[in-house]
């Protein structure tokens, strides 16, 4: 089989000798003409390289949308490739034909300078001098070609750099070999392809760009999304992931669970406190709890309270147990169910989900667009979320979801806990808290100086409270604030949130856009001082709902707004809600009532539910 390549490449080499009268330049010009003649060839790799970075956004959803279920991504990527007409092979054609070239080179060589006194015909490792550099030349037009590809190939420069770099050093050690262990005249041959490659390649992306058919910005917002998922386990200890793996293990060891509830993380438990302490009263369902906190307070709970099974599931592992969720109910607080990585179960379709806010307000502004659309059941906290829903509902035409008119449990046990909370002894002091949101614009970026100035004239004690998100982005900020006012003893900064003491004592609190402020205005019935900032809206077409956003209809009701151009007249406006404190404490009560349902007994309405619907399902299944 070798003669039968080498021998008619022997004979054109032997033609261009004729025409050229020096072997090493017949070589060389060989080696263009073979370059020209597989043109077509690597037309059509390139338009395959092409299709597979044209494929790789879609690739990326798919392992995003069903990320750790390794059968079904293998499955969905064969189902793509035949959809969109991708082959994985095409790419080892030009190889395979360049190794048969090679052989048939070699062959040519050895029989076509066989006898003559062409010093192409010796081996590198046989001889010194000169020579010897060939298998350097060799490795160094490899090294060439890799650099180029990096940058030049549309599917090479679009793989990780451990990627690039593994083909390329494949490449040069075998250039290297070559270079010592075969006759000059194929290392010139060699040397020449490789040269002659970046050429071709950038003839390749002349004639067929990629750019016309990748969209580019897809492609990196795919693997952006990627990325992230990849990195939800990052800083995870060695002792948490082996944690992880066995309380995994041990949630699917579990047969017949009814009732899930997942927390993000330990704050999180005020939310379900109140129904999951009803059903432990009532009921012996067995309540399985995830949280993706390893520290999370339900595991000291769990050790005095039989009836409830803790695992620790971190975010990534987190996305493959969502998709194999066994139970007829899941309870979470964590929205864009389905629009993002966590998805309703693959494995059950009859899973209830049950959605519960963790903010008092409205949710069709700062929420996402569609950020309940795929739960089954809303615990709805009062008359503005149950409105809003089925608006949602009616304008994108979506099924109606059960709505429970269950809530706010978290305001409740706030309101509790400062009803025993010792009151201050000097009712003369006028205590301030800042607590502002962490969004772009908050008055921590650019107003907090501002208003400590003014509050600071009026001999307020003040308390600034940063949220924690933004203590932990930016806590340079809070230390530049701290050393700017270390000489006024009556401006602190609070950065441990573990102690409400600060909000109860508070007379006033000042914000921008968090949520913070209605649940401080509902549950101590003292009034608020808005700064006027940019409003946070998570979804642009919440205007479509022709609905005032609570957060907006309520802000001169609880307290009164400034503008940032009147920060000035900040320490003015507290003193004048200071002096209107009785009002607005009527106010925030009315309010109160109006708005929240169930006041006091949200938890037991929540948990009648569970139970009735857990219930009816297993009547169903009898």
């Amino acid at each position: 089989m070798l003669n039968s390549i080498s021998a008619p490449l022997s004979w054109l080499i032997g033609v261009l000798y004729t025409w050229l009268h020096d072997y090493a330049l017949a070589i060389i010009a060989f080696t263009l003409l073979t370059k020209i003649i597989l043109l077509p060839v690597s037309l059509w790799a390139q338009r395959n390289s092409i299709k597979m970075v044209e494929l790789t956004p879609e690739l990326n959803r798919l392992k995003i949308d069903r990320y750790g279920d390794k059968d079904a991504i293998a499955e969905g990527t064969q189902e793509l490739y035949k959809k969109r007409g991708y082959h994985p092979l095409v790419s080892l054609v030009p190889m395979f034909i360049q190794l048969a070239l090679l052989f048939g080179v070699i062959g040519a060589v050895r029989k076509l300078l066989e006898g003559t006194d062409s010093g192409l015909s010796v081996y590198p490792s046989q001889q010194g001098g000169i020579i010897l550099l060939m298998p350097l030349a060799a490795g160094l037009s490899a090294l060439l070609l890799g650099l180029a590809q990096n940058r030049l190939n549309p599917l090479q420069r679009e793989q990780p750099p451990a990627a690039q770099w593994s083909t390329n050093g494949l490449s040069i050690a075998i250039s290297l070999i070559l270079g010592a262990f075969v006759p000059v005249g194929v290392g010139i041959y060699w040397i020449a392809s490789n040269l002659f490659s970046i050429l071709q390649q950038l003839l390749l992306n002349a004639i067929m760009p990629a750019k016309k058919y990748v969209d580019y910005a897809a492609l990196e917002a795919s693997r952006r999304e990627l990325a992230q998922i990849e990195g939800l386990s990052a800083g995870i200890s060695k002792e948490d992931k082996r944690r992880e793996k066995a309380d995994y293990k041990r949630f699917f060891s579990v047969a017949n669970k009814h009732l899930v509830f997942y927390s993000e993380k330990s704050g999180f438990y005020k939310y379900f406190q109140d129904v999951i302490e009803y059903l432990l009263a009532h009921s012996n369902v067995i309540i399985h709890y995830v949280t993706s906190d390893p520290k999370d307070q339900i595991f000291e709970l769990a050790k005095t309270q039989p009836h409830i099974r803790p695992y620790y599931i971190g975010e990534k592992r987190l996305i493959t147990l969502m998709m194999k969720m066994d139970a007829d109910m899941v309870v979470m607080t964590m929205p864009d169910l389905e629009n993002f990585h966590i998805k309703r179960s693959y494995v059950r379709k009859d899973v209830e989900y049950v959605f519960m806010f963790h903010g008092p307000l409205s949710m069709h502004m700062a929420m996402r667009k569609g950020c309940v659309d795929h739960f089954d059941t809303i615990f709805s906290v009062g008359p503005h979320t149950t409105r809003e829903v089925r608006k949602i509902e009616e304008i994108y035409e979506l099924p109606q979801k059960s709505i429970v008119e269950c809530g706010y449990c978290a305001l409740e046990h706030m309101r509790k806990s400062y009803l025993e909370f010792p009151k201050k002894d000097n009712d003369s002091e006028v205590n301030v808290l800042i607590a502002p949101s962490w969004q772009a614009g908050n008055i921590m970026e650019k107003d907090i100086v501002g208003i400590l100035d003014s509050l600071s004239d009026e001999n307020f004690t003040v308390t600034v409270r940063p949220h924690p998100q933004y203590l932990k982005l930016y806590p340079q900020n809070i230390t530049k604030l701290e050393q700017q006012y270390k000489e006024r003893d009556n401006i602190r900064f609070q950065t441990d949130f573990s102690d409400d003491s600060t909000l109860f004592n508070a007379d006033v609190l000042i914000s921008d856009w968090s949520g913070i402020a209605y649940e401080f205005a509902f549950a101590t019935e003292k009034p608020v001082l808005f700064i006027d900032t940019p409003m946070k809206v998570m979804n642009p077409e919440y205007s479509r709902l022709g609905i005032t956003p609570l957060e907006i209809t309520l802000r001169n009701e609880v307290g009164k707004s400034l503008g940032e151009e009147e920060l000035s007249k900040a320490g003015q406006a507290v003193r004048e809600l200071i002096d209107d404190r009785g009002y607005y404490a009527q106010k925030s009560k009315a309010l109160r009532e109006q708005y929240f349902y169930n006041f006091g007994r949200s938890g037991e309405v929540g948990a009648k539910y569970i139970l009735h619907s857990l219930q009816k399902k297993k009547e169903n299944e009898a």
